[in-house]
């Protein structure tokens, strides 16, 4: 208790993955109030007993029993006791010089008596035992003190390092449009303070310890940019991607699917400019040897009260919400450079558009000596293969970097086969792959991932109208069917001077993932650039017959695109919570019913009842046949539904003794934790409609 040993066990390394590097250990809670107040009552004990000890320095040790005196055995060891402790305080007693516990005397004393305490010694004057007592309590204090302070150092944590927003806080996201050359971030603000409740690296134990995401090859220590999903984990992923096929293909009339190749001609790129140009600036920090990406490296000249530059400071994109170390940082170069405080706001720009001469005095983000990062350079981003026999350059190939590619070059063969026409999308999911030159925040940026993306094709005039649309019809699908907490998302919406030179407008719905606000999915408009870039590296007429005009054109497009990996960990994100039911603390994933990785979880309430385990059994493989259930046996029924509050299972269906007369069951919601009495004949139906919406 004194030594502030730590709640919890650390987890393992291959748990605290955080992209590529293993993250610390979160601070702990801070202290109750009950807690204090123990320790300083402990603490006050100490201090009386010392004071009482040190009271009389003559009398620090027992002194000896003449020899006249005899115990017995029995007495002799009860009064190895403080007297205090033996309710026997006596009074008379005198207390022996010091001196006289030196010499013959003192030795004789003590072989002629079994205890060599006198229990009738007064404390105040020889506090015998007590004083013995009060050598160790002297630890007492400066170990209290010292667990004080861990705790109190623990609170004054920065609240950066805690993420995760409780269910009450209200809280919008304000985002400003990006201003070249600076970058503006987003803000959240809040109508009362908000409570955190996880943090990044508590995810990640979650993900691992449930079942969710495993570090891929892990067996092997890892392997840095990749994961693999485990039984929840693709639960979860498949209902993401089997909803948002629904909602976005079968029950529309102008959209259809397809599933294109992984690996295609390399011509395919090579026309859509992937080849030459799909690359991201990276600079290289010489002395510490780490890569980064040179637009997400911020830094910023520091310039004193009269406006005098005094150096640069950068931070990576993610840490530049961090205004306390960065004004640290500033006010040391100010001081070193003998400027006048305070230093004037920092104004960030991306390194890559620092010009050359000035990359020499930018600090790196690694080790913050300037001089060690290299100019930006490109960095491909497809990963190459062969295919063939022969390894040679007429047989490489790439592996996709994005799925858009392969409906491009399949727009004939829809238009001819399916008798679509304007306006219409085709769709698509599918793995892509992107050698990331730093792959970081768990599964938000890896090397391997999979995209949902759709394709709409329209006329030239009607785009800022259909963009519009499907800005609004993922948006709906990200509250309704994926259950995003509406105060978590926001809009950004794209520069001018950040498009691409084809592109209309790019609208990016974001997401507050702890590690800071994120692009989630995006909404462009590309024009007819693929389309066109393609016809004419073909040879082929990619043009669609306008019947009105009786003239021919490329189709426009509008590409609402999303990734699956990025949304399933906001859908994590967003359900995760802790509350207090009956004084007792549990984890629930709040998931919406309709994406749960599993929907229901039967309850018996014995398992050494055959008639209930029948019964259980039987309505087991009934409600299997229409959701993803799981059977649990084992276990308290309130430990049983802990386990299902923390698998975000939103319904517990519980067979009992009264199942067995009346033939109901007891259903339970998973985040109101009510209970309700229901015939199992009505049973699906209740179910129906609180897991499907009909």
């Amino acid at each position: 208790f004194f030594f502030g040993i730590p709640r919890g066990k650390m987890m393992s390394h291959e748990a605290c993955y955080y992209g590529t590097e293993p993250l610390p250990q979160p601070p702990k809670l801070p202290l109750s109030k009950h807690t204090c107040a123990t320790v300083v009552v402990l603490s006050m004990c100490a201090v009386t007993i010392v004071a009482s000890a040190m009271s009389e320095p003559a009398a620090l040790w027992a002194r000896p029993i003449p020899a006249s005196q005899t115990h017995t055995p029995a007495t002799a060891t009860s009064r190895l006791a403080p007297a205090f402790l033996q309710g026997r305080v006596g009074v008379g007693a005198e207390p022996i010089p010091l001196q006289t516990f030196a010499g013959s005397e003192f030795m004789e004393a003590a072989r002629t008596n079994t205890d060599g305490f006198d229990a009738q010694d007064q404390i105040e004057g020889n506090p015998n035992m007590g004083s013995l007592w009060g050598v160790p309590s002297l630890l007492v204090v400066p170990m209290a003190l010292a667990w004080l302070y861990k705790r109190w150092a623990a609170m004054r944590q920065p609240q950066g390092a805690q993420h995760f927003f409780s269910p009450d806080a209200h809280c919008t996201v304000d985002v400003s449009a990006l201003e070249s050359p600076a970058v503006s971030m987003a803000t959240v603000t809040g109508e009362r303070t908000q409570q955190y409740v996880l943090s990044m690296d508590d995810l990640v134990s979650l993900c691992k310890r449930r079942g969710f995401v495993y570090q891929a090859s892990d067996l092997y220590g890892g392997f840095a940019g990749f994961w693999d999903y485990g039984p929840l984990g693709v639960e979860l992923k498949n209902q993401i991607k089997a909803k948002w096929w629904k909602k976005m293909v079968q029950l529309r009339d102008d959209v259809v699917g397809i599933d294109s190749a992984i690996i295609g001609s390399p011509k395919v790129w090579e026309a859509s400019g992937h080849l030459a140009g799909f690359s991201d600036p990276m600079v290289d920090c010489k002395e510490s040897n780490q890569r980064f990406r040179a637009d997400q490296v911020l830094y910023s000249a520091v310039l004193d009260a009269e406006g005098k530059q005094c150096g640069y400071v950068s931070c990576q994109q993610d840490e530049v919400s961090n205004e306390k170390a960065l004004a640290k940082k500033a006010k040391k170069l100010v001081k070193e450079a003998g400027g006048k405080g305070p230093h004037q706001p920092l104004n960030f720009k991306e390194l890559i558009d620092c010009p050359v001469e000035l990359i020499d005095q930018i600090p790196s983000p690694a080790t913050g000596n300037p001089g060690t990062l290299t100019p930006p350079r490109d960095f491909n981003l497809m990963f190459s293969t062969n295919v063939g026999p022969v390894v040679a350059d007429s047989s490489t190939a790439f592996l996709r970097p994005e799925t858009a590619q392969g409906i491009f070059t399949n727009f004939k063969n829809v238009m001819d086969t399916s008798r679509v026409s304007l306006p219409f999308g085709i769709a698509q999911i599918g793995k892509a792959f992107r050698n990331e030159i730093t792959p970081r925040n768990f599964i938000f940026r890896s090397r391997e991932f999979e995209q949902m993306e759709i394709e709409y094709f329209i006329k030239e005039d009607d785009w800022e109208r259909c963009h519009q649309e499907w800005l609004d019809t993922m948006h709906k699908f990200l509250m309704e069917t994926c259950g995003l907490r509406p105060e978590l998302v926001g809009t950004e919406v794209h520069a001018q001077d950040k498009l691409a030179h084809y592109a209309r407008a790019c609208t990016d719905l974001t997401f507050h993932f702890p590690f800071g606000e994120q692009e989630l999915l995006g909404v462009a408009a590309r024009g007819c650039y693929d389309l066109t870039q393609h016809a004419n590296a073909s040879g082929r007429k990619l043009e669609v017959n306008d019947q009105q005009t009786k003239t021919k054109f490329i189709p426009h497009v509008i590409e609402p695109s999303l990734g699956v990996d990025r949304l399933f960990l906001a859908v994590l994100c967003s359900a995760y919570d802790e509350d207090e039911i009956g004084g007792e603390k549990r984890t629930v994933l709040r998931f919406s019913p309709e994406i749960a990785p599993v929907k229901v979880l039967v309850l018996p309430l014995v398992k050494n009842n055959e008639d209930i385990m029948g019964r259980a059994k039987d309505l087991f493989e009934r409600l299997r046949m229409r959701w993803n259930c799981t059977m649990d046996i084992t276990g308290a029924i309130g430990r049983r539904y802990r386990r299902g509050d923390e698998a975000g299972v939103p319904f517990c269906v519980t067979v009992d003794f009264d199942s067995l007369e009346d033939g109901t069951v007891t259903v339970r919601d998973r985040d109101s934790t009510e209970q309700k009495r229901v015939s199992e004949d009505e049973l699906i139906a209740e179910l129906t409609k609180a897991i499907d919406g009909y």
